[in-house]
């Protein structure tokens, strides 16, 4: 970098002389690329208003080269691959948020359970507008992260955006975010088991929280498998939960670059449930591994998957150290998901066998797709390389009307109407007075019209 930083300032120095030396000497695309940066480098260095870090601009240069391949690819600094190492170990100090970058705005893709940002009632989807007092507009990811991170006890003031509201202006206290992935309940005769995000402790949570459902209700009759608004997390992770409920087959299977790169995980036999009917909740907050576990229940038809279309993250992202750390990471995306019908989750999601929006609210979301927040909805994204794509604009099939009961939960009550029908749609009770009833072929129409 020293000999480029010194032909950066020839350049600059003779002009003219120096394109031309260019234009004559064939060269390697990349390394003159590589030198043109070096150019750059040098001439902010020497000519900006103020003195700079080359540092941080080279790793902000970095950041952006990987952020200009898809959203999910990304340089991680040193601090910011120990942040993603902390949170795959399942606890970190921060407000609790799930985030994610598009058009220079940073839009929450889902709230943690329990932790300041869903206390304060950050959705997914909300665009994070300020931190204390400044604009978050343009900052990355790890800037916001940054920003949004600290010790327990202090406290960060954030301004939300959302579709159709005013702006929501909260104070969050940071704290030391616990994350309990799998927590169970019964609800009457069901388990209700809700996974808010997949990470080195999941697989064994589940395993104790489906023993101790069982040993103190041996009459259990269905389990619903919470994964609304869950994020995502580690793949291993979401082998482990689908496996938990299959007995054979393939569970999920993941396609490089080149032909040869395929690898796939298959279940073992065991099914934790006894064969229990299954009914998985999905929303536009649950991405990446929730879609793994849902894809993979529905294709083998061991389960019924009510809500909305899933997030839509298909892709995978390999975490390769640099340097051993000691220079942060690069998080780049390797592969694509496949279900195992072989349909791809990237940029289409896992579509509900019952269709059902938690609110009318989120039915007017829903029905302009351009302000559902999905993976398709990021310029540079990965495409799901099968010719499919996500269905647009519609009214949601069912969804509950304006004076439904905020506390009461619409989507997870027709999951027990589900499980009830043994996960016969066919034979489920029609939905109850008050909720708007959309036929197929009227979804579309029911938009234009409104």
């Amino acid at each position: 970098m020293r000999k480029a930083l010194i032909a950066g300032c020839a350049a600059v120095a003779i002009g003219a002389v120096a394109v031309t030396a260019v234009a004559q000497t064939p060269r390697n695309e990349t390394f003159r690329m590589l030198e043109l940066f070096g150019d750059v480098l040098a001439v902010v260095e020497q000519a900006y208003v103020v003195p700079v870090d080359n540092k941080k601009l080279i790793e902000a240069a970095l950041g952006g080269m990987m952020t200009a391949l898809d959203p999910h690819s990304a340089y991680l600094a040193p601090k910011g691959f120990d942040e993603l190492r902390e949170r795959t170990e399942g606890q970190y100090s921060g407000v609790g948020l799930t985030i994610s970058s598009e058009a220079g705005l940073v839009k929450v893709i889902s709230p943690m359970d329990g932790g300041p940002a869903a206390r304060a009632g950050v959705q997914a989807g909300d665009v994070i507008s300020v931190i204390d007092g400044a604009s978050a507009a343009g900052l990355s990811v790890s800037d916001v992260s940054e920003k949004l991170r600290g010790a327990p006890g202090t406290s960060v003031a954030v301004t939300f955006l959302r579709d159709g509201s005013d702006p929501l202006e909260v104070t969050l206290t940071r704290e030391v975010i616990k994350i309990e992935s799998v927590t169970g309940r019964m609800e009457g005769e069901f388990g209700v088991i809700r996974i808010s995000t997949f990470d080195d402790n999941t697989v064994r949570d589940l395993n104790r929280v489906i023993g101790e459902l069982k040993t103190a209700n041996p009459g259990i009759k269905g389990y619903v498998v919470d994964l609304r608004n869950n994020g995502g997390g580690l793949l291993s992770a979401a082998v482990g939960v689908s496996d938990a409920f299959l007995e054979r087959g393939e569970i999920v299977s993941q396609r490089g670059r080149r032909p040869e790169q395929i690898d796939r995980w298959s279940a073992k036999p065991g099914d934790l449930t006894d064969g229990k009917p299954i009914v998985v909740l999905v929303n536009y907050g649950s991405a990446s591994a929730s879609e793994i576990v849902a894809g993979a229940l529905k294709d083998h038809e061991r389960a019924t998957i009510v809500g909305l279309t899933s997030f839509g993250k298909g892709s995978v992202q390999t975490v390769i150290p640099l340097r051993g750390g000691q220079d942060g990471a690069l998080s780049i995306t390797t592969a694509r998901y496949y279900t195992p019908s072989g349909r791809s989750i990237q940029k289409i999601g896992i579509e509900p066998d019952l269709e059902v929006s938690r609110s009318a609210a989120e039915a007017r979301i829903v029905s302009r797709s351009s302000f559902v927040y999905s993976e398709a909805a990021y310029a540079n994204s990965l495409d799901a390389s099968i010719g499919a794509s996500r269905r647009g604009a519609h009214t949601p099939q069912e969804a509950p009307g304006e004076d439904w009961p905020e506390d009461k939960d619409y989507q997870l009550e027709r999951a027990f109407d589900v499980l009830r029908a043994g996960g016969d749609l066919a034979a489920l009770a029609p939905a109850p007075a008050g909720i708007v009833v959309t036929p197929p072929n009227q979804q579309n129409a029911a938009l234009a019209a409104e």
